[in-house]
């Protein structure tokens, strides 16, 4: 797919014309903008004609889900893995300021404290998961002319779970829903784990009643995951159980602050957007018989999730901007301390710059003053350990967000619909 902008740079509707996109770059028509995506902007007037485009943002703490389609196809796939140092960053420089005002250094007068956390702080770790999604999705208006957003903002539906009768139309979808929601929300807060007995292997889970439909009714605090195995053998009579009905709703809490801060953000930017839940992204796929990725389920809450997918996605991944440290924390001889600085490019080259080894695109994950860089892709597979840069040649600089093109992925409909 190669995404297209027009002369005075609002996106307009891809196209898979490869041969008419190479012509028009020959004649001067079209110039390159971006390698990855591939997309081009016209050097002359023409129609803005666009075609009403739905994001479905599959939205997580470790990987975002991305899915642009129309009514007949998929326009744009991607995966993004978020950052997970943050909060090991933030201890060790914790740590090293921590270790500095114990050094005999020079007196600073003690400032007055009026520090305070602002209105809707969040947690360092979480912003920047926030920003990282808004980010992405900025990205993407960039290179397609995006009309609506739906964004997945949790697994499961608190007030549904409180206020059974609450009335919203993904609701009015089909009676099974509100059972999809009470049950995903039960194996998410046990973790997906049976908790018969120690060391169960059966995979396959169920939703048992601690007490009885009649007495308890179908709360999740009535509820407990039980493999099958463990199922039968308690209704049996040949398996105890000592779990207790609980009343806490903590954890869906906790998982909720990023989605809905995300879900605020997002609403305050673009006009068109609308919220779902993991419920029905579980339900749809299940029904249509999709096999479980990040994308899959963006397409799905996309609202097209049968439309003809893309033949490959966009693998993406956030990386840190530079290092902070400015000198390293052992101290040399003589009482100095080294430098903990490298300098920005090394042989002409930065860190993860996207560079052609041997006809194959990868990143530089490791420098040396020699010449001799470790060039990786994103997964962590290794090209080649000790690369001179003699034979590297420069495709795309590095940012914070860096993309490679995925394999190409095998049929959408995997398995039988149940």
């Amino acid at each position: 797919m190669v995404y297209v902008l027009s002369k005075n740079g609002q996106p307009l509707m891809p196209t898979k014309r490869h041969g008419k996109v190479k012509r028009m770059l020959r004649e001067g028509r079209a110039v390159v903008v971006q390698r990855t995506p591939f997309t081009v902007q016209l050097t002359y007037d023409s129609k803005e004609y666009t075609q009403p485009i739905t994001l479905g943002v599959d939205a997580g703490s470790k990987t975002i889900g991305l899915s642009a389609t129309t009514g007949d196809e998929e326009l744009y796939a991607a995966e993004v893995a978020l950052r997970t140092d943050i909060v090991e960053l933030l201890f060790v420089r914790r740590t090293y300021r921590k270790v500095r005002r114990s050094r005999t250094t020079r007196y600073r007068k003690a400032r007055f404290n009026n520090r305070r956390r602002a209105d809707g702080w969040l947690a360092p770790s979480v912003r920047q998961k926030i920003e990282t999604h808004e980010k992405v999705v900025a990205a993407i208006h960039k290179i397609l002319p995006v009309t609506k957003i739906v964004v997945e903002v949790a697994a499961f539906d608190i007030q549904k779970l409180k206020n059974p009768g609450i009335q919203s139309e993904q609701y009015q979808q089909g009676e099974q829903l509100d059972f999809w929601n009470v049950r995903e929300y039960v194996l998410y807060r046990d973790g997906h784990k049976c908790r018969g007995k120690i060391g169960c292997a059966n995979k396959i889970l169920n939703v048992h009643h601690i007490e009885s439909r009649k007495t308890g009714g179908d709360a999740p605090n009535n509820l407990i995951t039980l493999c099958e195995e463990c199922h039968r053998a308690y209704h049996a009579g040949k398996l105890a159980l000592s779990a207790k009905r609980g009343q806490s709703f903590r954890d869906a809490a906790i998982m909720g602050v990023m989605h809905w801060a995300l879900y605020d953000k997002l609403k305050e930017a673009y006009p068109n957007v609308r919220l779902t839940y993991g419920y029905i992204t579980k339900n749809t796929r299940i029904r249509y018989g999709l096999e479980k990725t990040h994308c899959v389920d963006a397409r799905c809450i996309s609202g097209n999730p049968t439309v003809k997918p893309l033949e490959c996605y966009y693998n993406q991944k956030t990386v840190r901007r530079h290092n902070r440290q400015i000198h390293k924390a052992t101290i040399a001889k003589g009482g100095r301390r080294k430098t903990n600085q490298a300098p920005k490019y090394v042989h002409g080259f930065q860190l993860f710059d996207k560079v052609l080894y041997e006809r194959q695109e990868c990143f530089v994950f490791g420098r040396r003053s020699s010449g001799y860089f470790d060039l990786r892709l994103l997964d962590g597979t290794k090209i080649h350990a000790s690369a001179h840069f003699k034979n590297l040649k420069l495709a795309e600089h590095a940012g914070t967000l860096i993309t490679e093109r995925g394999e190409p992925r095998i049929p959408h409909r995997l398995i039988e619909t149940i």
